[in-house]
This record gives C-alpha cells, structure tokens and sequence, in this order.
C-alpha cells in the first residue's frame, strides 16, 4: 500500500491524541528541561506587566509630579526588567533548542529504524525520494512545534495574562472596551484552520514529489546526457516546484490571516478605548500615567497575542507532519521476522520449492513453481526475461512472501524460521552489487568488527580484489564513490564476491554475476566464483547459457511455470525451450 493512504489511515487522529503520542514517544525524556525551559520562560512573559506597572508612577510622580528622586529608583526597577528578560531570553532558547534537535533527531532515527524493518514489497511501490522526505522533511516540519507551544503556554500566555490583569486592575471598562471585537475572530480561526491543514498536505505531498523527481534525475544522470532529455526532465520538475510555490503561498497567506485578525480586533479596541478614556483624562477623571500604564499594558500585549493566534496555524501545519509520520511508524511489514521462535536446528541446504504463486497486483509472477535444489550441488534457473527467476531469489530470503505455496530449506518450511537466522544461510553476488559510498574496505567489511586481518587478506586474494586495489592511491581504503561509481564493473563485482566469501554462508545465490562484464573480468569473477561456490549449494540464475552447462540440474522457467527440469545434455536431448535458447545464443 503506497504511504498517501496509510497517511490516509491516520486521518482521525486527534490533536489531543497526536500531542499525547509525541509526549509519550519523545517529549518525555525532556520533561525535566522543558519544566526548567518553561519557569525561565514565564519570568520573561512577567516582566512585561512589570514593565507596564511601573509607567504609572513613572509619568504620575516623575513627569507630571516633578519627584526627581523617583528617577533613579523606577529607572533602575526598568533597567533590571530588560537584564532579566535577556538573560531568561538567551537559557531558555538555547535549552528549549537543544530539545528540539534532540527529539528531531530520535525521530528520524526511529523513522530509519522502522523502514529498514518493512520488507520488499514497500520499497517497490514507495520511491527513495518519497521517504527521504518522510524522514527529513516532516521532522524538520515537526522540530520546533515543541518550543512553540511551550514558548506560547509559557511566555506568551502569562506575558498575556499579566498584562491583562494591569490593564484591568487600572480600568475593567477600558479593558473590556478594548476586548470588544474579539468574538468576530471565533467562525473565521475555525476556518482558517482547517484549510491551513488541508493545504499544507498537499505541500507535504508535493515535497515528497520532488525529493522523488531529484532522486531519479541524479540517480539517471548518464541516461539523460545521452538521450539529451535535460529539458523534459526540467520541465518536469519545474511543474512540481511551481506547485510547490502555490501550495506554500496559500498556506502561509492563511496562516497569516489570524494574526491579521487580530490586528484589526485590537485596532478596534485601541480606537475604542481612546474615544471614550480619552474623553475622561481630558474632563481630570484619570490621570495620564493611568492611561500610559493601560495603553503600554495592551500594546505589549499585542505581540504574545499575535504569536498565540498564530500558534494554532503553525500546530496544524505541525499536525499534518505529524500524522504523516505516525502513518509510517504504524506500518506493520507484511514479512515479519518471528522474533519469539527460537533458532531451529537446519539438517541441511537443500532447497525445495512446493506449488510456489505470487502475484504483484492483477501480474502473475510465479503460476506454481515446484523444483527442489540439492544440497551441496549447482542448480542454475534459467529462462526468457520475465519467467520469475529473480523473484525465486527474493522468495528465498523473504523479501517477500507468496500468497500461497511452501518453500522448505533443510526440510523445515523457511515462514517457521527467525528472519536473521533464515538470512545468514545466503550469500547473494547480483548483477548489480550495491556499493555504498565508503571505502573499499568498508564496503567488504559491511560494519563487521570480527574479520581478522588474515581472513580479509584471504577473501581479498580469493576475490581477484588485491590485483586491482593494489594499484589505487589509496589501496583498500580508496573510495569506492556513490553506488561504486568509481570502480569498474569488474571491480565492483569482486568487491561483492569478496563479501560474500567473508560472510561464508552455505547457499550462494549468484544472479546474473558476469553477465555484463568483459571477457577478462569475467574470467577473473567466474574463477573467484568457482571458488566460492565449491561445496556450497548454489542457485545460479543467467541469460548466457555457456556459464551454467556445467550445472547438476537446470530448471526453465518460462512464464512463471517450471517448463523443463534436467542437466545440460538431457535438456538438448528433449528438444523444447532449452534447446531452442542453446540454438539461438550458440549459433550468435
């Protein structure tokens, strides 16, 4: 199921339960931090009423009163506000910072940690770019909603409240005159809210789109400086970007719309609150520091009631990210390891494969597959492009499970072994081995610590490798480049063998291994083959049938059936689809 509809699924998710989950999963080892973060944060938000208390006596006794003396002791009460604040200020966003690095971070560990869970079938209909942007995108979306709301509950809230509580204390009527258009906001919010949710989706999606898009155009750069489809491939982008630029506009044009709101309310308030207290200084009923202590306590105000409209837009857009998120973490993987099975004791590896069907959708890809692979002995699949050869691969570790059938290693069905048990049986030489972006050693090593120096020496030798590292600047710690793209063929090809013979598991699957290589590479990796292979129970899959004459047994698929099943000569001698590909490539 692709992620749209499992994000779909957790559409009913609720603020409150969305927020309870955060807590519950990364808020909580922070609590300590964030109490502290949120005291520092409510001194703050306090010293804004102070500051509007103390404009009173400051206008009343110094400037209308002329008490001179009164200068140094309100401006000195003034100056210790502001060293308050900044000092406040500065501890509790750095701390309420580093909590949100910290949590953002474990998120996007534990979104990695999820997916490597998940099995084939979902990295086949989820593009890399698509989860690159659940893992990146949505936690940065996420990362400061945390600070936000504590900022706002903290800060902002008592700053508000405060300063509410001086604006009455000096006048309940102007107060409530200058909170006269505040029901005007209640329809509209509730609105902009659920658009703001509803856009900002589509932003998410159209972000996933383009991680996607860049992905595939760096990933394909050479296919398209050779076909000079730089410009379609722009254009292509261009469209999702220009997308993006819509959806973005719109989001941040309504989430502005509260705080705008709130704008004209207090400007109404404001505009209230001078015609009628105006009105009264002027006939001697209150004094200006009254009035200046009133008009400060609601100008500053202003901003915290600003932020905290604003708040319920940015936790909306947050709310998007997060439901995003916990629809990937609440995907369960469809091949699941059987953690609580204890390892089972395996006879043997011979391999047998029992009315075996799997579909991809309404496609057919194995129609009742029935072959056993002795143990010990080669057994080479072989057949037109499409026949299921490389999914029999698949099925073997479990990268994906048939609908329905029996796969037995050692005579015990594979679905009753432990996953990582079931995988340490194989070793698997692809076509197209997967090199990561490390040095050669790192690459043949895979993150293992226990190889002895002289057992990497050995699977070096073994592999062909030491002839050609022993040319590299470097040597074996030589960059291998993006996806190897800096060795060869050959040379990535003997880099995977040589993993394969560290690992030195009893079944080797080789698939496709020299197919594209040139006559003396291949010779190399067919003798650093031969060499792994023996005594091991090997499935070999090819197209070029002169590698696999040798083979004990050769099963044809063709269609997603068995068709024909034997060795080299007996399959000649029967005169059906084998023979006529031996035909066909030997006369070539």
């Amino acid at each position: 199921m692709p992620l749209d509809t499992a994000t779909d699924m957790q559409a009913d998710l609720s603020s409150r339960r969305l927020f309870a989950r955060l807590w519950r999963d990364y808020l909580r080892p922070h609590r300590l931090s964030m109490a502290i973060a949120l005291v520092l944060l409510v001194v703050e938000g306090s010293t804004l009423a102070l500051l509007s208390y103390a404009l009173e006596p400051l206008f009343d006794r110094v400037f209308v009163g002329g008490d001179v003396g009164a200068i140094w002791i309100i401006g000195s009460f003034i100056l210790s506000l502001f060293v308050i604040r900044a000092t406040t200020l500065v501890a509790s966003r750095t701390m309420l910072t580093a909590i949100a690095q910290r949590t953002s971070a474990a998120m996007q560990v534990d979104l990695l940690r999820h997916l490597l869970t998940l099995d084939g079938g979902f990295f086949q209909i989820n593009p890399p770019g698509q989860l690159i942007e659940r893992v990146q995108g949505d936690t940065a979306a996420v990362q400061g909603v945390w600070s936000l709301l504590v900022t706002g509950f903290g800060r902002d809230s008592v700053a508000l409240a405060a300063l509410t509580v001086v604006a009455v204390s000096v006048d309940p009527q102007w107060a409530a005159f200058a909170v006269v258009g505040t029901p005007l906001l209640i329809l509209p919010a509730l609105a902009v809210q659920r658009y703001i949710r509803r856009k900002f989706g589509q932003l998410r999606e159209q972000a996933g789109r383009r991680a996607t898009r860049l992905d595939e155009i760096f990933h394909g750069i050479t296919a398209i400086k050779l076909n000079r489809i730089e410009d379609y491939q722009l254009d292509r982008f261009k469209r999702i970007v220009a997308s993006i630029v819509k959806a973005e506009t719109k989001s941040v044009a309504s989430r502005v719309t509260v705080p705008a709101m709130i704008d004209i309310v207090t400007g109404i308030g404001f505009f209230t609150v001078i015609i009628f207290g105006g009105r009264e200084i002027a006939q001697g009923e209150r004094t200006v520091g009254e009035f200046m202590a009133f008009f400060s306590a609601m100008t500053l105000a202003f901003q915290p009631l600003r932020r905290l409209g604003d708040m319920a837009g940015q936790w909306q857009t947050a709310a998007v990210s997060l439901r995003r998120i916990y629809g990937l973490l609440d995907r369960q993987a469809e091949v699941r390891a059987e953690a609580a099975t204890p390892a089972v004791a395996i006879a043997d590896t011979g391999l047998r494969f029992e009315d075996v069907r799997l579909s991809f959708g309404e496609h057919e890809v194995l129609r009742g597959v029935s072959f056993t692979a002795e143990p010990g002995k080669t057994t080479a699949l072989v057949g037109p492009s499409g026949a299921g050869k490389s999914t029999i691969f698949n099925l073997l570790t479990r990268l994906v499970d048939p609908q329905s059938g029996r796969i037995e290693l050692g005579g015990s069905d594979i679905r009753g072994l432990e996953l990582n048990q079931l995988r340490d049986q194989f070793s698997v030489v692809s076509q197209e081995p997967s090199l990561f972006d490390e040095t050669i050693r790192e690459n043949i090593l895979l993150g293992r610590r226990d190889i002895s120096p002289e057992a990497l020496s050995r699977a070096l030798d073994a592999a062909h490798v030491t002839e050609f590292t022993a040319t590299l600047p470097n040597g074996l710690d030589t960059p291998a480049g993006p996806r190897g793209s800096s060795l060869s063929g050959g040379q990535r090809q003997r880099v995977a063998i040589a993993r394969a013979v560290l690992r030195d598991a009893p079944i080797l699957l080789l698939d496709e291994a020299t197919s594209a290589l040139d006559a003396t590479s291949e010779r190399l990796v067919q003798e650093a083959l031969d060499r792994l292979s023996y005594g091991r129970t090997t499935l070999v899959i090819a197209h070029r049938l002169a590698t696999v004459r040798g083979a004990d047994k050769i099963i044809v698929l063709d269609h997603g059936r068995v068709v024909e099943e034997g060795t080299h000569d007996m399959l000649l001698a029967l005169g059906g689809l084998y023979a006529g590909l031996c035909r066909l490539q030997f006369s070539e």
